[in-house]
């Protein structure tokens, strides 16, 4: 499946399909459009395309143009301002919008698309459902779709457009906000749903609406029409969707709201707040966390809530049980590996794609395997001894996400990824070794633009003192993080943390002692380590705890193998005695 602006060309059936809609296409047209996309973004000459297609046969090129044209019908395209089709005069076509593979797996695991794009996600579709009713009953709905990157919005989305059934007379049209595209051209995802629904069946009669009420619009398509005027405003554009909605439903989706231009939301505003009876669905799908919403989207967003013109639907992280789902769709089979559900659904904390990912990583790393293709896939090795590293796709991406911040918050979020799992404000400072005071509202400022981190509240430090901590949205993150720090940097962060911990609880260090042996131990500064681990054991035989000191000792013994020979030793003839009583000193220092 390849997919392109809306549409997706379906190999194994030899057919086109748009916002769910099957298109059927002659051999020959299907043919040059699939050659055409299996190699975007360069020239592909007439001769090429005549010995691709008809490698035996003499045919005049003159047949490529009637193909073409019939493509560019199909596609809603035009030749003086191709967004699929570009010609190049005497030499031949290039195909210019982004193309992207469907969904699958590697080395072959792959399953139902559809079913796994779907799981945990049927009170949503049911939602759509009934606010599409509510829209063919005349009363228009704005809905915002929210959720964190892959958590299956789009997926969501498909899913919706598919359902709708054939003899049902409704238009849908998709337009995608691109980053970087706002500052260059306005209404950029609302000209590729005008022109999807220009190319549709209906779009000769839509032609004609555009025509009437919105001829700005119509030529800003490439339309030939007879009116001068090249405004473009919300209110005429408005009257024509309403127009075309008379007819049949309307379903308008923009997806990737936080990249929108100003103008693009100054016209869903205006189709929004607009009181006439309207059979129109809008749809915006946003990740409303992302840092590229500013001003201009967060008061829309609000205002229509405030005023009842909008509803939110919030897509959440899937259960374990979806995720089972999820990974039984996937691979195809009806039950997964014994525990692979609980590993993924921890390492991915329900976020779908980064699910499926994590399984390619394991059939990558071999971890998950099967005899062959008629075998069930199933683990090579316990899910403990599962190697938990993060998927290089998701690396990049979380990287890309990172390297978009200023230096001095990478650095800020460096440090803070050195805790595993909430970060306090105090201990952030501690590593870089600035004030707490302008630590703390540096992350403030950071919870409040960025999606994945998050304030989770306060902590009392010795004294009085409260200290805000924070979380990262995903566990993902925290591990991109750390290991771009270069190893030195990350063992002085870690001492100084440490260090910091022992500063604010002097005289009562054995009550961090866990925490500061774990710091040691990052650090690699070892008898560190296995001194505070020391501490919290007497600690805990001091309180008839003597399970738990038998396994801080263990564990100190476990890091003084990293020790010189006599050191070790040492430590041993301290330590095993009391491991031989069972966690009990003999004698408790006050």
């Amino acid at each position: 499946m390849k997919r392109f602006a809306g549409f997706a060309l379906d190999i194994s059936n030899q057919c086109l399909w748009q916002n769910g809609s099957q298109i059927a296409l002659p051999p020959k047209p299907f043919a040059v459009l699939r050659y055409l996309i299996e190699n975007p973004g360069r020239l592909i000459t007439h001769d090429e395309l005549l010995d691709a297609l008809w490698p035996d046969t003499y045919v005049q090129p003159q047949v490529l143009r009637t193909y073409v044209l019939e493509l560019r019908k199909l596609l809603g395209d035009d030749a003086r301002q191709p967004r699929f089709i570009q010609s190049l005069p005497k030499r031949g076509y290039c195909f210019v919008a982004p193309v992207s593979d469907g969904a699958h797996s590697a080395n072959g695991a792959h399953g139902n698309e559809k079913n796994a794009a779907l799981v945990g996600r049927t009170r949503e579709l049911e939602l759509l459902d009934s606010l599409f009713q509510l829209a063919k009953d005349g009363r228009r709905q704005m809905v915002f779709l929210t959720g964190d990157a892959g958590i299956g919005k789009t997926a969501l989305l498909d899913a919706f457009c598919k359902n709708f059934d054939p003899s049902l007379p409704v238009a849908i049209a998709r337009g995608q906000c691109v980053q970087g595209v706002a500052h260059r051209e306005e209404y950029y995802p609302v000209m590729e749903a005008l022109a999807g629904l220009c190319g549709s069946e209906d779009g000769e009669q839509i032609c004609a609406i555009l025509a009437r009420l919105a001829p700005a619009w119509l030529g800003a398509l490439g339309r030939q029409i007879p009116s001068s005027s090249t405004v473009r405003g919300p209110g005429e554009l408005s009257a024509a969707l309403e127009e075309i909605a008379v007819s049949r439903p309307l379903v308008l989706i923009f997806e990737d709201l936080h990249w929108a231009d100003e103008s693009t939301l100054a016209l869903i505003s205006a189709l929004a707040r607009r009181r006439a009876s309207a059979c129109i669905l809008l749809i915006a799908a946003v990740n409303a966390q992302h840092p590229a919403i500013e001003h201009p989207l967060r008061v829309l967003k609000q205002d229509l809530g405030m005023r009842s013109q909008c509803t939110e639907i919030v897509l959440e992280p899937l259960g374990k049980s979806a995720v089972r789902e999820l990974l039984a769709a996937t691979l195809a089979q009806p039950a997964v590996p014994v525990d692979l559900d609980a590993f993924v659904h921890r390492h991915s904390e329900g976020n779908p794609m980064f699910a499926l990912a994590l399984v390619k990583h394991l059939i990558a790393q071999e971890f998950l395997i099967r005899k062959n293709s008629d075998s069930p896939w199933e683990l090579s090795a316990p899910v403990d001894k599962l190697e938990p590293a993060v998927p290089d796709e998701l690396a990049q991406m979380i990287e890309l996400d990172v390297q978009a911040l200023v230096p001095a918050d990478q650095r800020l979020l460096e440090a803070a990824s050195l805790f595993t799992v909430a970060f306090p404000a105090w201990g952030v400072a501690a590593a870089l070794d600035e004030d707490p005071a302008t630590i703390e509202e540096s992350c403030n400022t950071l919870a409040r633009r960025l999606f994945f981190v998050r304030r989770a509240g306060f902590d009392e430090l010795p004294g009085g003192a409260p200290s805000a901590f924070y979380v990262f949205g995903h566990g993902l993150y925290r591990e991109v993080l750390y290991q771009r720090q270069a190893p030195a940097r990350r063992a002085e962060r870690h001492n100084r943390i440490a260090q910091r911990l022992a500063t604010l609880f002097a005289g009562r260090e054995a009550h961090v002692a866990r925490e500061m042996a774990a710091h040691y131990e990052a650090a690699g500064n070892w008898s560190s380590a296995v001194s505070a681990l020391q501490t919290a054991a007497q600690q805990a035989s001091g309180r008839q705890s003597h399970r738990v000191a038998e396994e801080l000792l263990r564990d100190a013994l476990r890091i003084s193998e990293n020790l010189a020979p006599h050191e070790r030793a040492a430590i041993e003839r301290v330590i095993g005695p009391v491991l031989a009583a069972g966690g009990a000193y003999p004698a408790v220092r006050p």
